[in-house]
């Protein structure tokens, strides 16, 4: 049996959430079937920087919602009504998240967070990272044995802080 490409789906339990156009997105890429992967590659940007989209965690340029409009056959100009705002992030899912997967990289966060921190700062000095002057990607790795390994990237500018 060939192995069948699945899609990314919105969660209904998520929906009062979000903003009217994931709703509207999600539906769309249900659809045509298509992954945030073939979306990214039309529109190019990384898969995570569109589903961040479709979450409504980060904001369309006007070529993404023209270029929205023709992959998913959603007219534009519903697409610039429900896009055309600032996002208004964070409030996607409660805190502690209790989706599993969303609960693992909170745990990382909880359990390595200060690690992180130790080793930035001896190799940055007093700062952060930014999550704004950043990016992020997803990467399947198979290892000899044919385990699948997933490969998180960020990358994100240091921010030194300022005395004063």
């Amino acid at each position: 049996m060939a192995d069948q490409t699945k899609i990314a789906t919105l969660d209904s339990t998520l929906i009062d959430r979000l903003p009217t156009s994931s709703k509207t997105l999600f539906e769309a890429k249900a659809t045509k079937a298509l992954t945030f992967e073939s979306i990214a590659n039309e529109l190019g940007r990384s898969e995570v920087a569109v589903a961040a989209l479709f979450y409504g965690q980060s904001q369309a340029s006007a070529a993404d919602i023209e270029k929205l409009s023709q992959i998913l056959d959603v007219p534009q100009s519903k697409l610039e009504a429900e896009l055309g705002g600032f996002p208004d992030r964070g409030r996607a899912g409660p805190m502690p998240p209790v989706e599993p997967l969303i609960y693992r990289l909170y745990e990382i966060v909880q359990n390595y967070g200060y690690a992180y921190k130790a080793v930035m700062n001896e190799k940055f000095g007093d700062g952060i990272m930014s999550a704004i002057s950043f990016s992020t990607k997803v990467e399947k790795e198979t290892d000899e044995q044919g385990n699948n390994w997933a490969v998180i990237t960020l990358r994100g500018k240091w921010l030194p802080f300022s005395r004063f």
